[in-house]
């Protein structure tokens, strides 16, 4: 079975074999396959449809058709067509005791033939596709829920779904739901459940899904919020700090500037002082030099003049 919720809206797709109920939400299963000829996920999701799951969540089932060319052409239909929240598959497992949650899906390694008796040649899900999708969903965690609830069915969680129409199936649906969904395999009836309790299992197990899905859009949207109130102070942050060292710069420009012109000031000043005690030294310099020149000529013409006079007596 599989079952799926639009996105957008809280619902659950189911689906199941050949009959699409249609609406907001579906749910799929299995026809009967193999050694199967009751397929007890079928029967375990007409339970399901029975019960519900409450005023807030619309339920869609139909039957999905042991065939790997049915579940190429009908899964992308409906995802398209519902655009769920979530899509959850149901199938039987003969080997399993428990309601057994499968993390993740395979791409590769399908050998065997579906009820018409084919094969893909390629042998996985998508040519392009990675070799394991997980569900965004932690199935540990809904199964410590389930089995601490008092529900009176055991579950257990698995990381192999079998590489047949169960595994195929279920990676398909991660693949284009960008991993919103699940897939619950269930033991055949009586061994050791019943209808009536595999109907309760698919009820709670898909209850506690939706609550973590919604969740997760809370958390999503709160920190969207988040960085954007984060992105919206750190925008006005660095205006202000823009700002600041806009003043500061104009500040400091100012206060250079005023510095400049002392400096500028105090050096004219100083030069004007250097020029005009230089100007009075050589004032002073050509002063004493002049008279040094005069006392040496009159010394000189003193001398000369003495010594033409001595001369006067031959």
């Amino acid at each position: 079975m599989e079952t799926v919720a639009p996105r957008h809206t809280e619902g659950i797709i189911c689906f199941h074999g050949n009959a699409d109920i249609g609406g907001d939400a579906e749910e799929a299963g299995f026809e009967p396959f193999g050694e199967h000829t009751v397929n007890s996920s079928w029967v375990a999701v007409q339970e399901l449809e029975r019960l519900g799951l409450g005023e807030g969540i619309d339920l869609h089932v139909c039957e999905v058709p042991v065939e790997y060319q049915a579940v190429q052409s009908l899964l992308p239909s409906l995802w398209k067509r519902h655009q769920p929240q979530l899509v959850v598959h149901v199938g039987v497992s003969g080997i399993a005791t428990t309601v057994t949650l499968e993390q993740c899906g395979h791409n590769h390694g399908y050998k065997r033939v579906d009820n018409c008796a084919f094969c893909p040649d390629s042998q996985c899900c998508m040519e392009d596709g990675p070799d394991c999708i997980v569900s965004v969903l932690d199935m540990d965690l809904i199964c410590k829920r389930l089995n601490s609830s008092g529900l009176g069915v055991a579950v257990s969680v698995s990381k192999d779904a079998g590489r047949y129409l169960c595994d195929y199936t279920y990676y398909t649906s991660l693949y284009l739901g960008q991993g919103r969904s699940a897939f619950v395999h269930v033991p055949p009836l009586g061994k050791p459940f019943s209808s009536q309790d595999l109907g309760r299992a698919l009820q709670a197990a898909l209850l506690v899904m939706v609550e973590l899905l919604d969740q997760a859009e809370e958390d999503h949207k709160h920190h969207g919020n988040q960085d954007e109130e984060d992105h919206k102070h750190h925008g006005n942050q660095d205006e202000e700090d823009h700002k600041h060292h806009g003043n500061q710069d104009e500040e400091d420009h100012k206060h250079h500037g005023n510095q400049d012109e002392e400096d500028h000031k105090h050096h004219g000043n100083q030069d004007e002082e250097d020029h005009k005690h230089h100007g009075n030294q050589a004032k002073e310099d050509h002063k004493h030099h002049g008279n040094q020149d005069e006392e040496d000529h009159k010394h000189h013409g003193n001398c000369h003049h003495s010594n033409r006079h001595n001369q006067h007596p031959h």
